[in-house]
């Protein structure tokens, strides 16, 4: 019987068989994650972390042939006689013109394949511009407008004082938002060792929860390699005199420098990066000067006794002193802060912060035998801000985030990707007092890939939220009018993706967003010069859908180039949108008085507070084309768009028409125009690059048209007193859009050196993003970068 048994348990072993082995990086014999192994048994398999694989077979099945395939490497064929180990090293391709994203899916995609709209910004135009921070990045995407550290993605948002953000943005995949004011901190964000920005635009919720109503950005780490890498880039730059001698307030012209470091370098099984970021810098506005230092980095460990196993954590710590320009002087005097630059002054509206911001991101990947992808990721986001000289808008903030998410790839062509999300957020405030939050998610994607030409997605998340310890905030009533609710509120998404001939592709999509009210927005008070800031607590959550249809078109000419160009019709839909609506908030207990010394004194109680103002319906349509490769001995990289939009509010009540500075009654007539305040309706956005041995020449250009309405009172001001004085005849002179040309030239030699001059507002035109927001006069830079 003995014997029998030991043959039961042994004849799996003569039945089924493994071919085991590993994907390798020809040059640097570095494993390969993510390479697809497809056998002539129909069996398939996925490399893990380290690049290893395994395909189950039977005796029979041989001689087997692996094809092995992965973006941005030459295919390999090799037949396998028996069973056993193998290597294969894949060969890179002479130049990579595929570009792959990971957010739309959590998953490496090519940009053609994903249902919705969707930007990458190069690696290398971010540095040869000479960004300082994120947000003059992002400014140069088709369709995406920022406004004095809000962003706008089609539309979407408009100014809201810095709190609230419908636009989400990640780090290595998890949200990089401060827990107090529901903002972005731009100039904190590493990127000196990013590897690319990616920009969806519309609603995506499913995947990332609140926030990202309006859509994403998106930036992963540099990946470190065996060889390791070192980059340095310094540059040094000052500004212009404006065209309108008034602006000017300085003697000597403003200058400011920063320094980048980045180093990055594997040694088998371990691997670390470390980056860091200096920036000096006065402002063109008087007072507005910044000083930053700042360290990140990685570490990660590949355990050869765990196969498949990848830990580590990322972390990143900035220090910075920087002064926040709010509200001009005069139209006239534009560049100077009411009240005066004098921080002592209480009369000064510009805020003096010293601040720190550190996140420390713990995680842990795991492929298990079956291709399964376990990813468990967490991190801890502390943000301080102080007012030197005003401690009651001081803060500070503590963000927990978990989010463990599994991923199977089927061999019928669907991927599963799924998980939970747990955030709480803890603040302590001067400004709007202690305050916390808990916010936890599931999620569910399905994509299903058919016949190689056919792509569906579908998905859904179940939120829960509560502020305080109060509910409320997710609830989801099952009828409308109905008292009948649940505690969870759903959001659901759809698209589908089809390549009926090669390089044409069409896609379709519909996805609904929620975000959640920040502590500020519900409890800020404060006050700005003539600009006070009231609470709302009963403030409630925004909801939209955003739904699109696209085609997009690749235009390869010869091995080596490659163009996109693409078309979309999009519609964006908000409901209780919340905005800052100006009023009188005085409690009941107060009666209004015309004396400056009584409390109810009426200047003391108006202002403004964040609402539930408008249901607001953006229609438009979006044309870009972007490029990269060689055409003969040029390289050749661009990126261009242009967008119209139709912002429409569908508020018809009388009191916010009347905050409109477009209303006006004329023979008891009343007219207004129905723009969502803060926004225009065409905007293009491009940029070429021209390469040709070591030598570039660049060019951008950046146009948006009159923002219609803005809020009535900065252009009448009331009981004599102007928030923004001379604004009304500032925009009937100077405000009728705003067109603004970069260049730049450079230089690569000795293969590891690169000389650059940059002259961004070429022509040394006036505009503004806001109100009382102009812009930069002409600005020159000289850049040098080394590589290693």
């Amino acid at each position: 019987m003995k014997y029998f048994s030991a043959l039961f348990f042994m004849l799996p072993t003569f039945i089924f068989s493994q071919i085991s082995g590993s994907v390798k990086d020809k040059s640097n014999k570095e494993g390969l994650v993510g390479a697809k192994i497809f056998s002539s048994n129909n069996a398939h398999a996925v490399t893990d972390l380290d690049g290893n694989f395994r395909v189950v077979t039977k005796e029979e099945d041989f001689p087997i042939t692996l094809i092995t395939s992965l973006s941005g490497y030459q295919n390999d064929t090799l037949v396998v006689q028996q069973p056993g180990e193998v290597t294969i090293n894949l060969f890179e391709t002479a130049k990579t013109i595929e570009t792959v994203v990971v957010t739309a899916g959590r998953r490496g995609q090519k940009i053609e394949e994903v249902t919705v709209s969707m930007d990458v910004l190069r690696p290398d135009l971010v540095d040869n511009k000479g960004f300082r921070d994120l947000e003059d990045a992002i400014d140069q995407v088709p369709g995406v407008q920022t406004m004095d550290g809000q962003v706008s993605i089609r539309g979407g948002a408009g100014f809201a004082y810095g709190a609230g953000s419908r636009v989400m943005v990640l780090w290595d995949g998890m949200p990089l938002v401060s827990a107090d004011a529901g903002d972005v901190k731009f100039n904190s964000i590493p990127m000196e060792s990013a590897s690319q920005i990616e920009v969806i635009k519309g609603a995506s919720s499913v995947l990332y929860g609140s926030g990202a109503l309006n859509g994403i950005i998106s930036l992963t780490e540099r990946i470190p390699d065996e060889k390791g890498e070192f980059r340095m880039k310094y540059q040094i730059g000052l500004y212009g005199n404006p065209k309108r001698s008034s602006l000017r307030w300085w003697k000597t012209n403003p200058m400011f420098d920063m320094l980048d470091l980045y180093y990055g370098k594997r040694f088998g099984q371990v691997g670390f990066t470390l980056s860091a970021n200096k920036v000096t810098a006065q402002g063109y506005r008087q007072g507005e000067d910044e000083n930053r230092g700042r360290i990140s980095g990685t570490f990660f460990y590949h355990p050869k006794q765990v196969r498949g196993l990848k830990t580590g954590v990322n972390f990143n710590a900035q220090l910075q002193r920087n002064n926040n320009f709010m509200l001009w002087e005069s139209d006239s005097l534009g560049y100077q802060p009411m009240g005066g630059a004098n921080p002592e002054d209480p009369a000064s509206t510009i805020g003096f912060f010293r601040g720190v911001r550190v996140n420390v991101d713990p995680y842990i990947k795991y492929f298990d035998k079956y291709n399964n992808a376990h990813s468990l990721k967490s991190r801890f986001y502390y943000v301080q801000n102080k007012n030197i000289y005003n401690p009651t808008q001081t803060s500070t903030s503590l963000v927990s985030y978990g989010d463990y998410q599994y991923q199977r790839k089927f061999d019928f062509g669907m991927t599963v990707t799924t998980g939970l999300t747990v955030i709480h957020n803890g603040i302590n405030a001067n400004l709007y007092g202690k305050h916390s939050s808990l916010n936890g998610a599931f999620y569910l994607q399905l994509e299903q890939k058919l016949w190689k030409k056919l792509d569906l997605t579908a998905g859904v998340r179940a939120e829960y939220y509560e502020q305080d310890g109060r509910q409320g905030d997710s609830y989801f009533y099952l009828k409308k009018d109905s008292t009948a609710k649940m505690p969870i509120y759903p959001v659901f998404r759809a698209g589908i993706h089809y390549e009926p001939v090669k390089g044409t592709h069409l896609r379709a999509s519909y996805g609904q967003g929620i975000r959640y009210p920040s502590v500020a927005e519900r409890y800020t008070v404060t006050s700005v010069g003539a600009l006070n800031i009231f609470p709302n607590p009963s403030l409630r959550p925004e909801r939209g859908w955003a739904a699109e249809f696209g085609i997009k078109q690749v235009i390869p000419i010869g091995q080596n180039w490659k163009g996109i160009f693409d078309v979309a019709g999009f519609v964006n839909q908000y409901d209780d949108m919340m905005e800052f609506e100006f009023g009188i908030y005085n409690p009941d207990s107060i009666s209004l008085s015309i004396d400056p010394n009584n409390p109810g004194y009426l200047g003391k109680w108006i202002g403004f507070r964040a609402a539930n103002n408008e249901s607001a319906r953006i229609m438009g349509l979006e044309a870009t084309f972007s490029s990269i490769g060689k055409i003969g001995q040029v390289e050749l990289a661009s990126m261009i768009g242009y967008t119209y939009m139709n912002p429409i509010s569908l508020n018809t009540d009388s009191l916010y028409l009347l905050t409109l500075s477009t209303y006006k009654v004329e023979n008891g007539v009343e007219s207004y125009d129905k723009t969502l305040k803060y926004r225009f309706r065409h905007m293009f956005k491009g940029d070429i690059e021209a390469t040709w041995r070591g030598a570039s020449l660049g060019f951008s250009a950046r146009y948006t048209s009159r923002v219609a309405n803005i809020d009535r009172i900065f252009e009448e001001g009331i009981l004599g007193q102007y928030i923004l004085p001379g604004l009304r005849e500032y925009r009937e002179k100077n405000d009728k859009g705003a067109l603004v040309f970069d260049a730049r030239i450079g230089y690569r030699f000795l293969e590891h050196y690169r000389v650059s001059f940059i002259v961004n507002n070429l022509l040394n035109n006036e505009y503004v993003t806001r109100p009382g927001d102009i812009q930069p006069p002409r600005t020159f830079i000289l850049q040098v970068q080394l590589t290693f």
